[in-house]
């Protein structure tokens, strides 16, 4: 099974984050940009939550609070769940499966290097799949 870190070699470890006192309404519209579902939340160099679009659609619109004046500190999600590079995408799938979660940061130390989805996990299962379905194939073929 493929490591977090050959997963993010592939995918690539831009992370797009935003700072804890910005505004929801940046968060939103930076994601909107981006076409992310997550940002991680820093404070300065540290790793201090996630805010994604459930939190906003749970804890600012349920709630009636305006994105223009609440501050993501207010709506992340922390403390945060992480993976490491060396951990396999299967880990990380019971992972975001137990936690009920769609983000995963990948931290190497304290240093955040990379983030993946969910989605970018059931692309490499299937991908990891379909590959073992083709070499059973050529090999009963062969």
């Amino acid at each position: 099974m493929k490591t977090i870190k050959q997963l993010l070699d592939e995918k690539g470890h831009v992370v797009v984050s935003i700072a804890a006192g910005d505004s929801v309404f940046d968060a939103i519209k930076l994601m909107a940009e981006k076409g992310i579902g997550a940002l991680v939340v820093m404070d300065g160099p540290k790793l201090v939550g996630v805010v994604s679009e459930r939190d906003y659609a749970r804890k600012v619109i349920l709630q009636g609070r305006s994105s223009q004046t609440t501050p993501v500190r207010n709506i992340m999600s922390a403390p945060v769940v992480c993976t490491r590079p060396e951990h396999t995408v299967e880990q990380c799938m019971a992972l975001v499966t137990e936690k009920r979660i769609r983000h995963l940061p990948v931290l190497e130390g304290a240093e955040l290097v990379g983030m993946i989805s969910i989605g970018d996990l059931v692309k490499s299962i299937i991908a990891e799949q379909q590959f073992m379905i083709e070499q059973l194939e050529n090999y009963i073929a062969g």
